[in-house]
Protein backbone atom coordinates (compact mmCIF):
# COMPACT_ATOMS: atom_id res chain seq x y z
CA UNK A 1 0.00 0.00 0.00
CA UNK A 2 1.24 3.53 -0.67
CA UNK A 3 3.05 5.18 2.16
CA UNK A 4 4.24 1.96 3.81
CA UNK A 5 7.66 0.34 3.73
CA UNK A 6 8.12 -2.11 0.88
CA UNK A 7 7.18 -5.56 2.14
CA UNK A 8 10.09 -7.18 0.34
CA UNK A 9 12.71 -5.14 2.20
CA UNK A 10 13.44 -5.65 5.91
CA UNK A 11 12.71 -2.50 7.90
CA UNK A 12 13.59 -1.33 11.36
CA UNK A 13 16.76 -0.55 13.24
CA UNK A 14 17.53 -4.22 13.96
CA UNK A 15 17.46 -5.35 10.35
CA UNK A 16 21.23 -5.31 9.96
CA UNK A 17 21.62 -7.67 12.90
CA UNK A 18 19.00 -10.21 11.77
CA UNK A 19 19.31 -13.18 9.49
CA UNK A 20 17.45 -13.44 6.18
CA UNK A 21 13.76 -12.58 6.59
CA UNK A 22 11.44 -15.53 7.01
CA UNK A 23 8.43 -16.06 4.73
CA UNK A 24 4.98 -15.52 6.11
CA UNK A 25 3.90 -18.94 4.93
CA UNK A 26 6.15 -20.78 7.33
CA UNK A 27 4.36 -23.29 9.50
CA UNK A 28 6.46 -22.58 12.52
CA UNK A 29 7.85 -26.12 12.65
CA UNK A 30 11.35 -26.77 13.87
CA UNK A 31 13.19 -25.37 16.85
CA UNK A 32 13.38 -21.86 15.39
CA UNK A 33 9.64 -21.74 14.78
CA UNK A 34 8.87 -23.09 18.25
CA UNK A 35 11.14 -20.53 19.90
CA UNK A 36 9.50 -17.72 17.92
CA UNK A 37 6.10 -18.99 18.99
CA UNK A 38 7.10 -19.15 22.67
CA UNK A 39 8.48 -15.60 22.56
CA UNK A 40 5.37 -14.24 20.85
CA UNK A 41 3.03 -15.96 23.30
CA UNK A 42 5.06 -14.64 26.24
CA UNK A 43 4.96 -11.15 24.77
CA UNK A 44 1.20 -11.39 24.29
CA UNK A 45 0.82 -12.03 28.03
CA UNK A 46 2.53 -8.78 29.05
CA UNK A 47 -0.54 -6.53 28.52
CA UNK A 48 -2.57 -9.03 30.57
CA UNK A 49 -0.12 -8.51 33.43
CA UNK A 50 -0.91 -4.81 33.34
CA UNK A 51 -4.66 -5.45 33.36
CA UNK A 52 -5.08 -7.83 36.30
CA UNK A 53 -1.94 -7.84 38.46
CA UNK A 54 -2.96 -4.93 40.66
CA UNK A 55 -6.67 -5.71 41.02
CA UNK A 56 -6.20 -7.52 44.38
CA UNK A 57 -4.21 -4.63 45.91
CA UNK A 58 -6.50 -1.75 44.90
CA UNK A 59 -8.10 -1.57 48.39
CA UNK A 60 -4.61 -1.33 49.93
CA UNK A 61 -3.67 1.40 47.47
CA UNK A 62 -6.89 3.22 48.32
CA UNK A 63 -5.98 3.17 52.02
CA UNK A 64 -2.38 4.24 51.38
CA UNK A 65 -3.41 7.30 49.33
CA UNK A 66 -6.57 8.06 51.32
CA UNK A 67 -5.37 11.58 52.17
CA UNK A 68 -4.51 12.49 48.58
CA UNK A 69 -6.98 14.73 46.77
CA UNK A 70 -9.19 12.85 44.28
CA UNK A 71 -7.75 9.49 45.36
CA UNK A 72 -11.16 7.85 44.91
CA UNK A 73 -10.91 8.55 41.18
CA UNK A 74 -7.15 8.25 40.70
CA UNK A 75 -6.53 4.91 42.42
CA UNK A 76 -8.90 2.92 40.14
CA UNK A 77 -7.17 4.58 37.18
CA UNK A 78 -3.97 2.78 38.18
CA UNK A 79 -5.71 -0.39 37.00
CA UNK A 80 -7.72 0.92 34.05
CA UNK A 81 -5.63 3.63 32.41
CA UNK A 82 -3.17 1.20 30.70
CA UNK A 83 -6.11 -0.37 28.84
CA UNK A 84 -7.36 3.07 27.77
CA UNK A 85 -3.89 4.10 26.58
CA UNK A 86 -3.58 0.80 24.71
CA UNK A 87 -6.92 1.33 23.02
CA UNK A 88 -6.04 4.90 21.99
CA UNK A 89 -2.49 4.20 20.81
CA UNK A 90 -2.81 0.78 19.14
CA UNK A 91 -3.79 2.27 15.73
CA UNK A 92 -0.70 4.50 15.80
CA UNK A 93 1.41 1.52 16.84
CA UNK A 94 0.06 -0.40 13.85
CA UNK A 95 0.97 2.38 11.43
CA UNK A 96 4.50 2.60 12.82
CA UNK A 97 5.19 -1.12 12.72
CA UNK A 98 4.05 -1.19 9.09
CA UNK A 99 6.53 1.59 8.37
CA UNK A 100 9.46 0.61 10.61
CA UNK A 101 9.19 -3.17 10.63
CA UNK A 102 7.82 -5.49 13.28
CA UNK A 103 10.78 -6.36 15.46
CA UNK A 104 12.49 -3.10 16.41
CA UNK A 105 9.36 -1.39 17.84
CA UNK A 106 8.51 -4.58 19.74
CA UNK A 107 11.93 -4.87 21.39
CA UNK A 108 12.03 -1.16 22.33
CA UNK A 109 8.47 -1.25 23.67
CA UNK A 110 9.25 -4.31 25.81
CA UNK A 111 12.19 -2.52 27.44
CA UNK A 112 10.03 0.56 28.07
CA UNK A 113 7.33 -1.73 29.45
CA UNK A 114 9.76 -2.89 32.13
CA UNK A 115 10.89 0.66 32.95
CA UNK A 116 7.40 2.17 33.19
CA UNK A 117 5.97 -0.92 34.87
CA UNK A 118 8.51 -0.91 37.68
CA UNK A 119 8.46 2.89 38.11
CA UNK A 120 5.92 2.79 41.01
CA UNK A 121 8.53 0.91 43.07
CA UNK A 122 10.22 4.24 43.73
CA UNK A 123 7.49 6.78 42.94
CA UNK A 124 5.64 8.31 45.92
CA UNK A 125 3.25 10.63 44.08
CA UNK A 126 -0.12 9.16 43.12
CA UNK A 127 -0.23 11.42 40.06
CA UNK A 128 3.21 10.23 38.94
CA UNK A 129 2.15 6.60 39.36
CA UNK A 130 -0.94 7.17 37.22
CA UNK A 131 1.24 8.86 34.56
CA UNK A 132 3.67 5.92 34.59
CA UNK A 133 0.75 3.54 34.16
CA UNK A 134 -0.47 5.54 31.16
CA UNK A 135 2.99 5.27 29.58
CA UNK A 136 2.92 1.57 30.35
CA UNK A 137 -0.25 1.35 28.27
CA UNK A 138 1.55 3.01 25.35
CA UNK A 139 4.24 0.32 25.51
CA UNK A 140 1.54 -2.35 25.74
CA UNK A 141 -0.08 -0.99 22.57
CA UNK A 142 3.12 -1.65 20.61
CA UNK A 143 3.69 -5.04 22.24
CA UNK A 144 0.18 -6.39 21.65
CA UNK A 145 -0.06 -5.05 18.10
CA UNK A 146 3.42 -6.27 17.13
CA UNK A 147 2.99 -9.77 18.58
CA UNK A 148 -0.39 -10.29 16.94
CA UNK A 149 0.84 -8.91 13.61
CA UNK A 150 3.87 -11.23 13.66
CA UNK A 151 1.62 -14.25 14.25
CA UNK A 152 -0.32 -13.14 11.18
CA UNK A 153 2.93 -12.65 9.25
CA UNK A 154 4.50 -15.99 10.09
CA UNK A 155 1.41 -18.15 9.49
CA UNK A 156 -1.55 -18.47 7.13
CA UNK A 157 -4.83 -20.38 6.95
CA UNK A 158 -5.70 -22.84 9.69
CA UNK A 159 -2.24 -22.59 11.23
CA UNK A 160 -2.81 -18.86 11.79
CA UNK A 161 -6.23 -19.52 13.31
CA UNK A 162 -4.78 -22.11 15.70
CA UNK A 163 -1.97 -19.85 16.88
CA UNK A 164 -4.26 -16.88 17.35
CA UNK A 165 -6.48 -19.15 19.46
CA UNK A 166 -3.38 -20.27 21.37
CA UNK A 167 -2.61 -16.59 22.01
CA UNK A 168 -6.04 -16.25 23.63
CA UNK A 169 -5.46 -19.39 25.70
CA UNK A 170 -2.13 -18.09 26.99
CA UNK A 171 -3.61 -14.68 27.80
CA UNK A 172 -6.54 -16.20 29.70
CA UNK A 173 -4.41 -18.62 31.71
CA UNK A 174 -1.88 -15.92 32.52
CA UNK A 175 -4.67 -13.57 33.66
CA UNK A 176 -5.75 -16.07 36.29
CA UNK A 177 -2.16 -16.75 37.35
CA UNK A 178 -1.27 -13.05 37.54
CA UNK A 179 -4.38 -12.28 39.58
CA UNK A 180 -3.41 -14.90 42.16
CA UNK A 181 0.26 -13.88 42.10
CA UNK A 182 -0.58 -10.20 42.49
CA UNK A 183 -2.77 -10.93 45.49
CA UNK A 184 -0.08 -13.03 47.15
CA UNK A 185 2.73 -10.53 46.57
CA UNK A 186 0.59 -7.55 47.54
CA UNK A 187 -0.48 -9.02 50.87
CA UNK A 188 2.69 -7.72 52.53
CA UNK A 189 3.47 -4.59 50.48
CA UNK A 190 1.40 -2.87 47.79
CA UNK A 191 4.56 -2.08 45.83
CA UNK A 192 5.69 -5.70 45.56
CA UNK A 193 3.59 -6.71 42.51
CA UNK A 194 5.25 -3.99 40.43
CA UNK A 195 8.48 -6.00 40.56
CA UNK A 196 7.02 -8.47 38.06
CA UNK A 197 7.12 -5.91 35.27
CA UNK A 198 10.90 -6.36 35.19
CA UNK A 199 10.26 -9.53 33.18
CA UNK A 200 10.30 -7.26 30.14
CA UNK A 201 14.07 -6.88 30.55
CA UNK A 202 14.41 -10.66 30.20
CA UNK A 203 12.01 -10.98 27.29
CA UNK A 204 13.35 -8.12 25.15
CA UNK A 205 16.73 -9.83 24.42
CA UNK A 206 14.88 -13.04 23.51
CA UNK A 207 12.76 -11.07 21.04
CA UNK A 208 15.87 -9.51 19.50
CA UNK A 209 17.51 -12.92 19.08
CA UNK A 210 14.68 -15.23 18.04
CA UNK A 211 12.30 -13.02 16.06
CA UNK A 212 13.07 -12.31 12.42
CA UNK A 213 11.66 -9.70 10.10
CA UNK A 214 9.09 -11.57 7.98
CA UNK A 215 8.67 -11.16 4.24
CA UNK A 216 5.52 -11.91 2.26
CA UNK A 217 5.12 -14.80 -0.12
CA UNK A 218 4.14 -13.30 -3.46
CA UNK A 219 1.73 -16.14 -4.14
CA UNK A 220 -0.14 -15.42 -0.92
CA UNK A 221 0.24 -11.71 -0.35
CA UNK A 222 -0.21 -10.09 -3.72
CA UNK A 223 -1.26 -6.43 -3.68
CA UNK A 224 -5.04 -6.33 -3.92
CA UNK A 225 -6.90 -4.43 -6.57
CA UNK A 226 -8.17 -1.03 -5.50
CA UNK A 227 -11.82 -2.16 -5.38
CA UNK A 228 -11.04 -5.23 -3.28
CA UNK A 229 -8.80 -3.20 -0.96
CA UNK A 230 -11.58 -0.66 -0.40
CA UNK A 231 -14.05 -3.48 0.25
CA UNK A 232 -11.67 -5.11 2.74
CA UNK A 233 -11.26 -1.89 4.73
CA UNK A 234 -15.03 -1.43 4.85
CA UNK A 235 -15.43 -4.96 6.18
CA UNK A 236 -12.62 -4.36 8.68
CA UNK A 237 -14.41 -1.25 9.92
CA UNK A 238 -17.52 -3.34 10.51
CA UNK A 239 -15.49 -6.02 12.30
CA UNK A 240 -13.94 -3.36 14.53
CA UNK A 241 -17.33 -1.94 15.48
CA UNK A 242 -18.55 -5.43 16.30
CA UNK A 243 -15.37 -6.01 18.32
CA UNK A 244 -16.09 -3.00 20.54
CA UNK A 245 -19.30 -4.70 21.59
CA UNK A 246 -17.45 -8.01 21.79
CA UNK A 247 -15.01 -6.44 24.25
CA UNK A 248 -17.92 -5.36 26.45
CA UNK A 249 -19.39 -8.87 26.41
CA UNK A 250 -15.99 -10.48 27.02
CA UNK A 251 -15.22 -8.40 30.11
CA UNK A 252 -18.60 -8.54 31.86
CA UNK A 253 -17.89 -11.69 33.89
CA UNK A 254 -14.37 -10.84 35.16
CA UNK A 255 -15.37 -7.24 35.90
CA UNK A 256 -18.68 -7.89 37.66
CA UNK A 257 -18.48 -11.35 39.28
CA UNK A 258 -17.37 -10.08 42.69
CA UNK A 259 -20.22 -7.55 42.81
CA UNK A 260 -22.74 -10.16 41.67
CA UNK A 261 -21.54 -12.53 44.38
CA UNK A 262 -21.85 -9.80 46.98
CA UNK A 263 -25.41 -9.25 45.79
CA UNK A 264 -26.12 -12.90 46.57
CA UNK A 265 -24.73 -12.45 50.07
CA UNK A 266 -21.36 -14.11 49.36
CA UNK A 267 -18.32 -12.18 50.57
CA UNK A 268 -15.75 -14.98 50.63
CA UNK A 269 -12.77 -13.98 48.50
CA UNK A 270 -11.91 -17.67 48.12
CA UNK A 271 -15.29 -18.52 46.62
CA UNK A 272 -15.20 -15.47 44.39
CA UNK A 273 -11.76 -16.52 43.20
CA UNK A 274 -13.01 -20.05 42.54
CA UNK A 275 -15.88 -18.84 40.36
CA UNK A 276 -13.51 -16.52 38.50
CA UNK A 277 -11.21 -19.51 37.90
CA UNK A 278 -14.16 -21.56 36.59
CA UNK A 279 -15.02 -18.78 34.14
CA UNK A 280 -11.37 -18.60 33.02
CA UNK A 281 -11.26 -22.36 32.55
CA UNK A 282 -14.41 -22.15 30.43
CA UNK A 283 -12.84 -19.44 28.26
CA UNK A 284 -9.71 -21.57 27.79
CA UNK A 285 -11.92 -24.52 26.84
CA UNK A 286 -13.69 -22.44 24.22
CA UNK A 287 -10.36 -21.31 22.75
CA UNK A 288 -9.04 -24.88 22.62
CA UNK A 289 -12.19 -26.13 20.89
CA UNK A 290 -11.97 -23.24 18.42
CA UNK A 291 -8.38 -24.20 17.55
CA UNK A 292 -9.49 -27.74 16.65
CA UNK A 293 -12.36 -26.72 14.38
CA UNK A 294 -12.26 -26.17 10.63
CA UNK A 295 -14.30 -23.83 8.50
CA UNK A 296 -14.82 -20.09 8.46
CA UNK A 297 -14.62 -18.82 12.07
CA UNK A 298 -16.78 -15.77 11.38
CA UNK A 299 -19.65 -18.02 10.28
CA UNK A 300 -19.98 -19.17 13.88
CA UNK A 301 -20.34 -15.66 15.34
CA UNK A 302 -24.17 -15.67 15.49
CA UNK A 303 -24.09 -18.83 17.61
CA UNK A 304 -21.21 -17.45 19.67
CA UNK A 305 -22.94 -14.17 20.50
CA UNK A 306 -26.12 -16.10 21.27
CA UNK A 307 -24.22 -18.38 23.67
CA UNK A 308 -22.56 -15.42 25.40
CA UNK A 309 -25.92 -13.68 25.66
CA UNK A 310 -27.61 -16.76 27.08
CA UNK A 311 -24.93 -17.05 29.75
CA UNK A 312 -25.30 -13.39 30.74
CA UNK A 313 -29.10 -13.71 30.92
CA UNK A 314 -28.73 -16.73 33.21
CA UNK A 315 -26.35 -14.69 35.39
CA UNK A 316 -28.83 -11.85 35.50
CA UNK A 317 -31.63 -14.20 36.59
CA UNK A 318 -29.51 -16.13 39.12
CA UNK A 319 -30.87 -16.22 42.67
CA UNK A 320 -28.20 -18.55 44.03
CA UNK A 321 -24.54 -19.32 43.48
CA UNK A 322 -25.16 -22.57 41.57
CA UNK A 323 -27.15 -20.82 38.84
CA UNK A 324 -24.56 -18.03 38.73
CA UNK A 325 -21.81 -20.60 38.11
CA UNK A 326 -23.83 -22.11 35.24
CA UNK A 327 -24.22 -18.68 33.68
CA UNK A 328 -20.54 -17.78 34.03
CA UNK A 329 -19.55 -21.14 32.51
CA UNK A 330 -21.82 -20.67 29.49
CA UNK A 331 -20.59 -17.13 29.00
CA UNK A 332 -16.97 -18.26 29.40
CA UNK A 333 -17.32 -20.93 26.71
CA UNK A 334 -18.80 -18.30 24.43
CA UNK A 335 -16.08 -15.72 25.04
CA UNK A 336 -13.48 -18.44 24.45
CA UNK A 337 -14.84 -18.68 20.89
CA UNK A 338 -15.55 -14.97 20.57
CA UNK A 339 -12.05 -13.48 20.85
CA UNK A 340 -10.24 -15.70 18.31
CA UNK A 341 -13.22 -15.62 15.93
CA UNK A 342 -13.23 -11.83 15.75
CA UNK A 343 -9.45 -11.67 15.50
CA UNK A 344 -9.08 -14.27 12.77
CA UNK A 345 -11.88 -12.62 10.80
CA UNK A 346 -10.06 -9.29 11.02
CA UNK A 347 -6.76 -10.92 10.01
CA UNK A 348 -8.36 -12.43 6.91
CA UNK A 349 -8.96 -8.91 5.57
CA UNK A 350 -5.32 -7.79 5.83
CA UNK A 351 -2.28 -7.92 3.56
CA UNK A 352 1.33 -7.86 4.74
CA UNK A 353 1.78 -4.15 3.97
CA UNK A 354 -1.20 -3.06 6.08
CA UNK A 355 -1.40 -5.89 8.61
CA UNK A 356 0.09 -3.80 11.41
CA UNK A 357 -2.34 -0.95 10.88
CA UNK A 358 -5.33 -3.29 10.64
CA UNK A 359 -4.26 -5.26 13.71
CA UNK A 360 -3.81 -2.00 15.61
CA UNK A 361 -7.32 -0.90 14.72
CA UNK A 362 -8.79 -4.24 15.81
CA UNK A 363 -6.78 -4.26 19.05
CA UNK A 364 -7.92 -0.73 19.83
CA UNK A 365 -11.54 -1.71 19.22
CA UNK A 366 -11.51 -4.76 21.47
CA UNK A 367 -9.68 -3.04 24.32
CA UNK A 368 -11.95 -0.01 23.99
CA UNK A 369 -14.86 -2.38 24.56
CA UNK A 370 -13.21 -3.71 27.70
CA UNK A 371 -12.64 -0.16 28.97
CA UNK A 372 -16.26 0.78 28.23
CA UNK A 373 -17.67 -2.33 29.87
CA UNK A 374 -17.95 -0.98 33.45
CA UNK A 375 -19.32 2.33 32.14
CA UNK A 376 -21.94 0.51 30.07
CA UNK A 377 -23.00 -1.54 33.09
CA UNK A 378 -23.29 1.59 35.25
CA UNK A 379 -25.43 3.27 32.57
CA UNK A 380 -27.69 0.23 32.33
CA UNK A 381 -27.96 0.05 36.11
CA UNK A 382 -29.35 3.57 36.17
CA UNK A 383 -32.01 2.51 33.67
CA UNK A 384 -32.86 -0.98 34.95
CA UNK A 385 -32.39 -0.30 38.65
CA UNK A 386 -29.92 -3.10 39.45
CA UNK A 387 -26.70 -4.87 38.48
CA UNK A 388 -28.32 -8.21 37.66
CA UNK A 389 -30.82 -6.56 35.34
CA UNK A 390 -27.99 -4.62 33.67
CA UNK A 391 -26.01 -7.82 33.03
CA UNK A 392 -29.13 -9.50 31.64
CA UNK A 393 -29.63 -6.43 29.42
CA UNK A 394 -26.17 -6.88 27.91
CA UNK A 395 -27.06 -10.54 27.38
CA UNK A 396 -30.22 -9.65 25.51
CA UNK A 397 -28.26 -7.16 23.40
CA UNK A 398 -25.80 -9.95 22.55
CA UNK A 399 -28.66 -12.18 21.39
CA UNK A 400 -30.01 -9.36 19.22
CA UNK A 401 -26.56 -8.89 17.70
CA UNK A 402 -26.49 -12.63 16.96
CA UNK A 403 -29.79 -12.37 15.13
CA UNK A 404 -28.58 -9.33 13.20
CA UNK A 405 -25.45 -11.14 12.07
CA UNK A 406 -27.29 -14.04 10.44
CA UNK A 407 -28.03 -12.41 7.04
CA UNK A 408 -24.76 -10.44 7.08
CA UNK A 409 -22.54 -13.50 7.45
CA UNK A 410 -24.43 -15.49 4.84
CA UNK A 411 -23.33 -12.84 2.32
CA UNK A 412 -19.69 -12.77 3.50
CA UNK A 413 -17.46 -13.37 0.45
CA UNK A 414 -14.72 -15.97 0.51
CA UNK A 415 -11.62 -14.92 2.42
CA UNK A 416 -8.46 -14.40 0.43
CA UNK A 417 -5.29 -16.32 0.63
CA UNK A 418 -6.90 -19.76 0.44
CA UNK A 419 -7.92 -19.88 4.07
CA UNK A 420 -9.57 -23.09 5.17
CA UNK A 421 -8.99 -24.74 1.84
Amino acid sequence: MPGFASPSVPAGGFAAQSTEPVPVTGSGSGSGGRLRLVVLMAGSCLPVLGAVLLAPVLPTLQDHFATVAHADALVPMILTIPALALALLAPLAGVLIDRLGRRAPLVVATVLYALFGTAPLWLDSLGAIVAARALLGVAEAFIMTSCTTLIGDYHTGRARDRYLALQSVCATISATAFFILGGGMGSSDWRAPFQLYAVGLLLAPAMAVFLRQPRPDAAVDEAPAAGRRHSSWLRLAGICLLSVFGGVVFYIVPAETAYLMNGLGVGSSGLIGLITAIASAATVTGCVIFASMIGRPERRLPAIFALCGAGLVVIGLAHNVAVLIIGTFLSGIGTGFLLPSLLTWAMSELEYGNRGRGTGLWTASFFLGQFLCPLAVIALESVTGGLTAAVAGVGLASVLVAIGLLPLLRRTPDAKGGRHA
